[in-house]
């Protein structure tokens, strides 16, 4: 992106949650290399206070939203990456934890954009974008749950697209494949055999490699930037052809 990223978002103000590491923290570098005055909502600090100011911020909680969002005056961008993880079938995850998942990764979205929304439209340059999933489009073993939220994010972006057209949020979303974060590795640890688990998660994207988190943050503030003034209701795909390519074994 080189010398047009250096001022993209010379003059907005952007708030980027789950930003304290992975995806949100390199969003969030993005857009402060970009101009951006930004806001990094996560529980911990992370890496955020390097490029910009942290807001202790828990999505799954009305009141701490509510209370983040009570400390920013202005807002252009808000990216929302916040979410967690399950892995299972639909028989291994218990109802608290599909309540738990379904509330962070779904109704955390919900409870920014609706505190967001009273900035959001005083601003002419407004747009929301989601980290979606590719699992929201297609079968991936022992997901059933995470699949499930993020089938829900991929619809409710639509939603909310249509229903604040009017009030000029354009509202996108980004489908990224399995990406190489901190929460991936986590996950990895937790397998029998990481090294594994691994090969078979870089191996069922075509490109043979997991994604980069630098790569989903790129498409999430290409999908943000104001030079994408008429891009509303979409969702893009980062997902090293796993959506829609098939490779001849």
């Amino acid at each position: 992106m080189g010398k047009r990223m250096s001022s993209e978002f010379k003059g907005l103000t952007a708030a980027v949650t789950g930003a304290g590491s992975g995806i949100g923290l390199a969003t969030l570098k993005i857009l402060a290399d970009g101009g951006a005055k930004v806001y990094g909502l996560d529980i911990a600090e992370g890496g955020i206070a390097e490029h910009g100011e942290w807001l202790q911020c828990d999505v799954g909680d009305d009141a701490s939203v509510a209370a983040a969002f009570s400390k920013i005056s202005a807002l252009d961008i808000l990216i929302n990456s916040a979410a967690i993880s399950a892995v299972g079938t639909v028989e291994a995850n218990p109802s608290e934890e599909w309540a738990k998942v379904m509330n962070v990764n779904v109704v955390g979205i919900v409870r920014t954009v609706r505190s967001a929304l009273p900035l959001l439209r005083k601003s002419k340059s407004a747009s929301v974008t989601n980290v979606c999933s590719v699992a929201a489009t297609a079968g991936i073993p022992k997901r059933a749950l995470y699949s499930a939220s993020k089938g829900a994010v991929l619809s409710l972006t639509m939603a909310m697209a249509n229903d604040h057209i009017v009030d000029g949020v354009r509202v996108n979303c980004v489908n990224p494949g399995t990406a190489d974060t901190p929460w991936v590795q986590r996950l990895l640890a937790q397998a029998a055999d990481p090294a594994a688990e691994k090969k078979a998660l870089e191996a069922r994207q075509p490109l043979g490699r997991l994604v980069s988190a630098e790569e989903v943050a790129r498409a999430l503030c290409y999908l943000a930037s104001p030079l994408q003034g008429s891009t509303t209701g979409t969702s893009l795909a980062v997902d090293g052809g796993m959506q829609g390519l098939r490779i001849p074994k």
